[in-house]
């Protein structure tokens, strides 16, 4: 699961926004739990992929439960989306001696994934008139 914790460790390079805006993404987010600590998410292209880089993002501090929704504005192209609840706020990802994610997360279809991530088991394609993407976020018991 280390390829995780890279793939939503973009939050890094969450500044780097692209200047050619051209089709809007909603990245809709559902189930967040009030656990405190730092919300990730972000987007990146197939070459940014499990990288320290991102084409766009947000942060959030201690975010409340509930629901959140965000528009990023992008060329067309196929994006990951990943999630990040760093609920410790030790900027890791952490993982239980099992394997398990200890922080909340999500992705494209991340209600399928039964091991490390893939660009293609979690992107989309955004075209020019935009798209829009609905994520379950995922806590330890």
């Amino acid at each position: 699961m280390t390829r995780v914790k890279a793939l939503i460790s973009v939050a890094a390079a969450l500044a780097c926004a692209t200047s050619a805006a051209a089709a809007p993404l909603t990245v809709n987010i559902e189930g967040i739990e009030a656990r405190g600590g730092t919300f990730y998410v972000g987007v990146q292209t197939e070459e940014q992929f499990m990288q320290n880089a991102g084409v766009a993002g947000e942060i959030l501090s201690a975010p409340a439960a509930g629901s959140k929704s965000f528009t990023f504005d992008l060329p067309e192209g196929v994006y990951s989306i990943s999630v990040w609840h760093d609920i410790n706020g030790n900027a890791q990802f952490d993982m239980s001696e099992q394997g398990m994610p200890m922080d909340g997360w999500s992705s494209i279809n991340a209600d399928t994934l039964r091991g490390p991530p893939t660009f293609e088991q979690t992107s989309l394609a955004l075209p020019a008139d935009g798209a829009a993407a609905t994520l379950k976020v995922y806590y330890p018991e």
